[in-house]
């Protein structure tokens, strides 16, 4: 779904693939076709979201510059880290998506579940260009998927 409501502009759990596309070279056209659902907004990211970036970041040995930037990104969102509260919204949606066949329920979407459970606590949209996030159960999702 787009953004139903384009002038709100209240904050957003951000996923991996969007928070990163303006670090990366080929994520250009990504990130171009995202700043108008973020322009203006407060951006949250998911622990898992650092994680996963961090880590692609020294597997692919990105230079001084490269790390200043995504350390300057980083600065300018809100991180939230897991707590008992999160867990338990964790628990809850995993268990819904195993439940009801939802592809979110399987172990190699952990990174995602972790992100998607970040919005549903916050009770804030998520904005993502990633499949695994349709239809999950109470997720708002913000996307240009439809776009493609």
């Amino acid at each position: 779904m787009s953004d139903p409501q384009p002038g709100r502009r209240g904050p957003v759990v951000v996923d991996t693939g969007v928070f990163a596309a303006e670090l990366l070279r080929r994520g250009a056209p990504l990130a171009a076709s995202y700043r108008s659902l973020l322009e203006g907004r407060p951006f949250i990211v998911s622990f898992a979201t650092v994680a996963e970036i961090r880590f692609g970041a020294e597997l692919a040995s990105w230079g001084v510059p490269r790390l200043q930037r995504l350390e300057q990104r980083l600065a300018r969102a809100r991180i939230v880290w897991p707590g008992p509260e999160l867990v338990a919204v964790y628990t809850d949606l995993r268990t819904t998506c195993v439940r009801n066949g939802h592809a979110l329920g399987q172990k190699e979407h952990e990174a995602d579940r972790w992100v998607a459970a970040t919005a549903l606590w916050l009770h804030v949209p998520l904005v993502a260009h990633d499949r695994i996030f349709k239809n999950a159960p109470g997720l708002e999702l913000l996307t240009r998927l439809d776009a493609e």
